[in-house]
């Protein structure tokens, strides 16, 4: 009886503890493998053997009648959609060939041809080289709303917000989809996010209401992203799955849902089951950073190790140019042997692009090796109110506590706490003993 008794008495203890997390588990499941497992298992890929026909009957075209310049515009658009697609650099750095070419037999006259280089140029990173043709584009005067754009998106890229913020103005347009995205893109920056999300959705309006299935597909991904900031989980898989069905092949959409499966959920099989479907379909450098980050969740060493090893070697094998110089300093900065290959490439972005992020390398570095009076002096400078990227302002703070300025921490911790999704589980523990 005695016996019968404690069995009892364990099992009430027990049972409402495990329906406590079942509960829990429950309140946080969002993603349903039904909706998307689909998509998962689509195979064949329409777009791409739609480029691929496209490429070979404009090359065709062209071999037969070479004196056509504008045949070389049309293969170059279609060999950057084929990046797009399938993340190849080869591919990008084909586009960038065949419009050059075009530029030299336009005599460098074509504003059309310099935004389109300017737009390849900053999918490499390349964005003085950008704006070097988008002020061609500009003195050229052809369709000046339209480098107007391209030319705040770089200024942007640069760091140089007074003239993104002048351009932002020039094509003030309130019901323009193209002045909507880059508005919320202007408040993002300011860390006003709603705002920002407001703009967004003004822009899905015009998208739905045009039926235009290209800029669907755009903001549909991207609002996805901002309501996830915004910790709107269920808005942001709500879209993905929103872009998935206007693009059944759709790897950016796949992967947020991947990021939901791992940092909201904390299910990380689920996310790696996803992950290596993209693997597949879209290979990019960065796919295997965010595989050794799920590893180092899960405590799996071999396995991130293993990423870490993939990525570097895709690096190895392919010129990227400086494309993945913010991944390289991150990862460099861990390894002591190593931060001084990290402080170059920092200091090399700073050239490149004298951002907020690119300081935030250059003080991550020197915090790394120690030097925390140099990184202090830096954050105080250069990213501290000038950036509200979670990471940026995660660096901020454990600068700061290294520095003993405590007092200052406890607004970003706050902040911090509430932007876990957006950093990722691994964050978590460090996050809540700053």
């Amino acid at each position: 009886m005695k016996t019968n008794k404690i069995i009892k008495l364990i099992l009430l203890l027990v049972i409402p503890f495990v329906f406590s997390n079942c509960t829990s588990k429950k309140s946080n499941q969002i993603t349903n493998k039904e909706d998307y497992k689909a998509y998962l298992e689509v195979n064949d890929n329409k777009k791409l053997q739609d480029i691929n026909k496209e490429i070979e009957f404009w090359q065709t075209k062209f071999d037969a009648a070479p004196n056509q310049s504008s045949y070389l515009i049309t293969l170059a658009s279609q060999y950057s959609r084929l990046f797009e697609i399938k993340g190849s650099i080869d591919d990008l750095y084909k586009a960038e060939k065949l419009l050059l070419e075009a530029n030299e037999k336009f005599v460098e006259q074509n504003s059309g041809i310099h935004r389109a280089i300017a737009r390849n140029y900053i999918s490499q990173h390349r964005f003085k080289e950008a704006l070097s043709h988008l002020e061609k584009a500009e003195k050229l005067g052809e369709n000046r709303m339209g480098t107007n754009k391209m030319l705040f998106d770089v200024y942007m890229e640069l760091g140089s917000y007074d003239s993104a913020k002048e351009k932002l103005t020039a094509i003030q347009l309130p019901n323009d989809f193209d002045y909507l995205i880059r508005l919320a893109k202007w408040n993002d920056h300011k860390g006003d996010l709603d705002t920002a999300i407001s703009s967004m959705e003004k822009a899905l309006k015009i998208a739905e209401n045009e039926n235009n299935k290209g800029l669907k597909i755009w903001v549909y991904s991207n609002i996805g992203d901002f309501y996830g900031h915004a910790g709107r989980i269920d808005d942001s898989y709500k879209y993905y799955l929103k872009t998935l069905e206007e693009d059944n092949n759709n790897t950016y959409a796949l992967k947020g849902i991947a990021w939901i499966s791992f940092s909201h959920e904390r299910n990380p099989e689920q996310a790696l089951e996803i992950i290596n479907t993209i693997e597949s379909k879209h290979l990019v450098p960065d796919l295997y950073l965010l595989k050794a980050e799920i590893a180092e969740f899960q405590n799996n060493k071999v396995e991130e190790a293993k990423a870490i090893k993939t990525y570097n070697e895709i690096l190895a094998s392919h010129d990227y140019g400086d494309m993945y110089n913010k991944y390289n300093v991150l990862l460099m900065a861990e390894k002591p042997l190593q931060v001084d290959a990290a402080l170059k490439i920092a200091q090399k972005e700073i050239e490149n692009r004298p951002t907020p992020e690119s300081y935030d390398l250059l003080a991550w570095s020197y915090f790394k090796i120690g030097e925390k009076e140099k990184a202090l002096e830096i954050i105080e400078k250069y990213t501290i109110g000038k950036s509200f990227e979670p990471n940026i302002v995660y660096h901020n703070a454990e600068i700061l506590k290294a520095n003993n300025k405590t007092a200052e921490i406890a607004p970003m911790k706050k902040e911090l706490l509430a932007s876990i999704y957006e950093l990722g589980p691994s964050l978590e523990s460090k996050i809540k003993n700053l």
